[in-house]
């Protein structure tokens, strides 16, 4: 069984919790991977500012981040680490593309998971994107 756990650092006025955790959570299920567990923060652009920079010597935000781990838990799930995403990177990148919000933090959580299951769509000669649009197409609202 997958487990998802959604931290709010800032409040949205949407309605996105279930939305988030069906994605990933059929993500997860339609890929090699169970008894699954990803920590989800969703917060500003300041904080993935800083997370950047401290993370990756980037000073800019960006929409999302994924910090992967694989341990396992003492409940017997593996942890595949942590998403960020900025809320005013997704309000923004929603607006600029025509969908709501919802949509677009579940294309972001998407793309993250994707992360943390091990693809890189910087080194994977188009794999990873070939999934990620496969999994927009059955699971985004």
């Amino acid at each position: 069984m997958t487990r998802v756990h959604i931290r709010w650092d800032r409040r949205p006025a949407l309605p996105a919790a279930e939305a988030l955790r069906k994605v990933i959570s059929g993500c997860l299920g339609r890929l090699p991977t169970e008894n699954a567990e990803i920590h989800l923060v969703l917060t500003g652009d300041q904080t993935i500012r800083e997370l950047n920079q401290r993370f990756r010597d980037i000073d800019r935000a960006t929409d999302v981040l994924s910090f992967p781990d694989g341990d396992e838990l003492p409940s017997g799930r593996r942890f595949l680490g942590e998403i960020v995403i900025s809320l005013d990177s997704a309000r923004r990148q929603a607006e600029e593309l025509g969908h709501d919000e919802v949509r677009e933090l579940c294309e972001l959580a998407l793309h993250g998971t994707l992360h943390l299951l091990g693809y890189d769509h910087l080194r994977d000669q188009g794999e990873m994107n070939e999934i990620e649009l496969k999994l927009r197409r059955e699971l985004l609202p």
